[in-house]
């Protein structure tokens, strides 16, 4: 089981780092009391492979006089080996954050110190910044930079750098997909529904698959796409989107863009990314 705990100075980033780690595969819990943490580990061994990658989050609330996270950490390496991400990030960082939010920092709730508030705060945390595995400083990070910097740490599988990429075919007539992120219109292709030897096959089939992908404009077509989604996909990656889904319309959406959809997928895997396809109204 790989257990992390993420924590450090409130405005470091770790809500940021808790979604980053959840689309890495880790089940995330944020602000479990630290005396129910070894509890909490004792149910996921128990759960066996269901909970096999946790992160909790725990920020200076956790803590109190009589050291309950320190207790709370001694017993859960008792259980199984623990990783600590620390994040922080400079003072005006964080007071720039803390003044976009309008959020008040946990030991200044009155709203009259802040930089006091995060001065005592490093003092406080000093001693698990000292017993951190990873410490990320967040000033001046980017959400790509933080992204990437928490995959070479925690990425269980190199193959999983960059982008997912979906490719979705729809038909018009039942309506453009709510999660698209870029849609492809395909109509302007000849049509297979007119070929009566086509009409009752689908593009998933090698006659109308040939016939659609036959025509000079479609392989013009592909060309020009290829070289854009070439272009586009580093520069989603760069601002730290997960993932594109990349949607592919024809009128009933069974011939043209399934057949589209699928060699879309092809050429995008020949060029090293990574791709899923599906047909929403082949059916």
């Amino acid at each position: 089981m790989e257990f992390v705990l993420i924590t450090g100075l409130s405005g470091g980033g770790k809500s940021q780092a808790a979604s980053i780690l959840e689309d890495l595969g880790f089940y995330c819990v944020d602000n479990l009391p630290a005396e129910l943490m070894p509890r909490f580990m004792e149910l996921c061994l128990a759960a066996e492979e269901k909970y096999d990658r946790v992160a909790l989050v725990s920020d200076i609330r956790g803590m109190d006089g009589s050291g309950k996270l320190r207790k709370a950490i001694e017993s859960v390496r008792a259980l199984a080996p623990i990783r600590i991400l620390f994040l922080e990030a400079g003072t005006e960082t964080i007071v720039k954050r803390y003044k976009e939010t309008r959020h008040r920092h946990p030991l200044d709730p009155e709203g009259g110190d802040l930089q006091g508030a995060i001065s005592r705060e490093r003092e406080r945390l000093s001693w698990l910044k000292e017993q951190a595995d990873v410490v990320v400083d967040t000033t001046d990070y980017p959400l790509s930079r933080l992204r990437s910097r928490l995959a070479e740490e925690f990425d269980r599988d190199s193959r999983r750098s960059g982008m997912d990429l979906h490719i979705r075919s729809f038909g018009y007539k039942y309506g453009i997909p709510e999660d698209a992120d870029l849609v492809l219109d395909v109509r302007f292709l000849p049509n297979p529904f007119y070929v009566p030897e086509l009409k009752e096959h689908t593009g998933l089939d090698a006659p109308v698959r040939d016939y659609v992908l036959s025509f000079p404009v479609t392989g013009a077509f592909l060309d020009k796409l290829m070289d854009m989604l070439s272009f586009l996909i580093p520069c989603y990656e760069e601002e730290g989107k997960p993932s594109l889904m990349v949607c592919v319309g024809c009128t009933g959406g069974k011939h043209r863009s399934v057949a589209l959809a699928e060699r879309i997928k092809a050429l995008l895997q020949e060029r090293g990314f990574r791709a899923d396809c599906a047909h929403r109204d082949l059916k």
